[in-house]
């Protein structure tokens, strides 16, 4: 056991999110498409483009520590999305389906966080502060994503899924 390192558990977890944003780009086209509200529909495409700049940073990460980009499949995104799709399925044409969404994705988001979060604190003390604002930048979108969630959840999705019951 004395190979399991904390550089160990990065490394690990790199390739766990890694696995996660590239699945999760896969993801939010169909939720797009299935957003009901246009705001909705935008920050999903929107943030499908910061995803994108999440995986080249993830890249970036790789190269500093001499390693290829490979992800590491994580049960954890795969079940989290599975449950976005289900209500993609289960609450088509639904008041309820923006609201189900917003709920899926804020999953994802708060996934992404701890992650990223962990990550960030972890390079602070292994790698240089040039990998150490990688995830800063990063885990400040995810954190600004989650608000936008919340915010079109606040702003009427939550209450047309109410009104309409």
């Amino acid at each position: 056991m004395a190979d399991k390192t904390l550089e160990t558990l990065f490394y690990d977890t790199l390739r766990d999110i890694y696995y996660a944003e590239r699945r999760i780009l896969k993801a939010l086209p169909k939720m797009a498409r299935g957003a009901q509200s246009p705001e909705l529909r935008t920050a999903f495409e929107d943030h499908r483009e910061e995803t994108e700049t999440h995986v080249e940073r993830l890249q970036k990460v790789f190269e500093h520590l001499g390693k290829a980009a490979r992800g590491k499949t994580c049960p954890a995104i795969d079940g989290i999305i599975e449950e976005g799709e289900e209500h993609l399925s289960s609450f088509k044409d639904s008041p309820a389906m923006d609201a189900g969404l917003i709920a899926a994705a804020q999953a994802v988001e708060h996934y992404e966080i701890a992650r990223y979060g962990a990550l960030r604190q972890w390079a602070v003390e292994l790698y240089p502060s040039a990998v150490v604002a990688l995830f800063d930048e990063t885990l400040a979108e995810e954190m600004k994503a989650d608000k936008t969630l919340t915010g079109i959840a606040e702003d009427g999705a939550n209450r047309e899924a109410v009104a309409a019951g």
